[in-house]
C-alpha cells in the first residue's frame, strides 16, 4: 500500500490537465498586452519630449515637469547638531540675550554708593543680585559697570548679602563703578537648579543676560561694561567673552578651566565642595560626554568648540589675571597656561602673581590686586 502512493503522485503530476492550454493562451495575451502598452507609452513620450514643435507649449511644460521630478533632489532634513552642542561657544553665540533690571529694594547707603537688591530674567528664570550704584554726579553717558560673578559656594548656604565678596564689591563701588553681583541660578533666592560651570552653559547664559540687563539700564554706560570672575567663574568669564567678543574688559581672580585639557593636568581641590549637592544628572552628563568624546583634546571638534581658548584670536577686549602662588584650591598653572596662550595673541593682557594670599588673594595681596583691578577697568572701560 505505502509503496504505490508515490507512483500515483508522479503519474498525476506528469499527466497533462485539460486547463493548461487555456492558461498558456491567457499568459500570451497578457504579455502581448504589456508589450503593446509599453510601445504606446514610448510613442507618446517621443511625441511630447523628443519631437516638440514650436507650438507645442503643453509639451514643453510636461518636459519641464519631468526634468524637475528627475533632476531636482528631494529636500533632506538638516541633521540635529551633535550631542551636547549646547555646551559650545558656537551655541552660546547663537542665543539672544535680552533682559532688563527689575524693581529695586534698597539695602544700605553710605557716602560712596547705594546698595540695592534687584533681579533680571535668564532662560525664563528670575535671577537675583546685589546692585551697587555710586553716589555723586552721574557721568553724562552713565556709569561704567561690572558684572561680578561669584565662584563656587555651596548653593544652599549662598547668600546675596554678606561674605565672602562684600569687601571686593565695596572696593570697586567706592571707585566709581556700578557693580552687579549676580546670584547664579539655584543660589540664594534665584530660581532654577545650580547646573555647574564647566559642563553646562547655564551660568554663562546668566552672566550674559546680566550684561544685557545692565546695558538696558539708563544709569549705565552700555559701552563700558566689564566682567569680574573668581575661581569657577574664571571659566564663566572667559566663555562669556568668547561668546560675546565685544566685551571690553575681563578680570579673573584665581580662575580655572580654560582649555579643558588644563583640568586634566591640574584638577581642583575645593574643600568647600559638597558632593551631596551635586545633581546626579550632572554626574551622568559628564560621564556621557567622556564616553562620546573621550578626554579633553582640542584637536577634536567638540573639545575645540567648548574651550574658550579656541576663540582668543576673535576677542576685542582686554584680559587681566590674578593668582596667588600658594593657592591650594586652584593651581596657578591654570593662569600661567592662559597667560602663555595670550602672549601669542594681540589681546592686551596682564598676569599678576602674588607670593601669598591663598585662593581668595587675601591679606596684603588683596589691596594690591584690587588696586590693579580698578586701574585696569578704568583703562579699558
Amino acid at each position: 500500500m505505502n509503496s504505490s502512493l508515490p507512483e500515483q503522485q508522479i503519474l498525476v503530476s506528469e499527466s497533462p490537465t485539460p486547463t493548461q492550454p487555456k492558461q498558456n493562451s491567457k499568459k500570451k495575451q497578457i504579455i502581448l498586452g504589456v508589450i503593446f502598452s509599453l510601445v504606446f507609452i514610448i510613442c507618446v513620450f517621443a511625441t511630447i519630449v523628443v519631437l516638440p514643435t514650436k507650438d507645442s507649449q503643453p509639451a514643453k511644460k510636461i518636459t519641464a515637469t519631468i526634468n524637475a521630478i528627475v533632476i531636482k533632489p528631494s529636500k533632506v532634513p538638516v541633521p540635529t547638531p551633535y550631542p551636547f552642542y549646547d555646551l559650545t561657544i558656537p551655541f552660546l553665540r547663537e542665543q539672544k540675550y535680552e533682559s532688563v533690571l527689575g524693581e529695586f529694594e534698597q539695602v544700605s547707603e553710605n557716602d560712596s554708593y547705594i546698595s540695592q537688591v534687584t533681579s533680571y530674567t535668564s532662560n525664563g528664570l528670575k535671577i537675583n543680585g546685589l546692585l551697587t550704584r555710586p553716589v555723586g554726579e552721574e557721568p553724562e553717558e552713565g556709569w561704567p559697570a561690572i558684572v561680578f560673578i561669584h565662584g563656587y559656594l555651596p548653593p544652599n548656604s549662598y547668600a546675596t548679602l554678606g561674605q565672602p565678596y562684600s569687601s571686593y564689591v565695596d572696593y570697586l563701588a567706592r571707585n566709581g563703578f556700578v557693580v552687579f553681583k549676580i546670584d547664579l541660578r539655584g543660589h540664594g533666592d534665584s530660581e532654577g537648579e545650580p547646573g555647574g560651570a564647566y559642563y553646562s552653559s547655564d551660568y554663562i547664559i546668566d552672566a550674559l543676560n546680566a550684561y544685557s540687563a545692565l546695558q538696558s539700564a539708563d544709569f549705565v554706560n552700555s559701552k563700558k561694561i566689564g566682567i569680574w570672575g573668581h575661581s569657577m567663574s574664571g571659566n564663566i568669564a572667559l566663555r562669556s567673552v568668547a561668546a560675546h567678543p565685544d566685551i571690553p574688559a575681563v578680570v579673573i581672580w584665581a580662575g580655572a578651566v580654560y582649555s579643558y585639557e588644563d583640568l586634566n593636568k591640574y584638577k581642583i581641590s575645593d574643600a568647600s565642595f559638597d558632593p551631596s549637592q551635586s545633581i546626579s544628572t550632572r554626574t551622568k552628563k559628564r560621564e556621557q560626554i567622556r564616553k562620546l568624546y573621550g578626554d579633553p583634546d582640542i584637536s577634536k571638534p567638540f573639545w575645540r568648540d567648548i574651550a574658550p581658548t579656541s576663540y582668543l584670536s576673535e576677542l576685542k577686549g582686554a584680559i587681566q589675571i590674578h593668582h596667588s602662588v600658594d593657592d591650594a584650591v586652584v593651581n596657578i598653572g591654570y593662569s600661567r597656561d592662559l597667560g602663555a596662550l595670550l602672549d601669542k595673541t594681540s589681546i592686551p593682557h596682564e598676569l599678576h602673581e602674588y607670593p601669598n594670599g591663598g585662593h581668595n588673594i587675601e591679606g596684603s595681596s588683596f589691596t594690591t590686586a584690587m588696586q590693579r583691578t580698578v586701574e585696569f577697568f578704568e583703562k579699558y572701560l
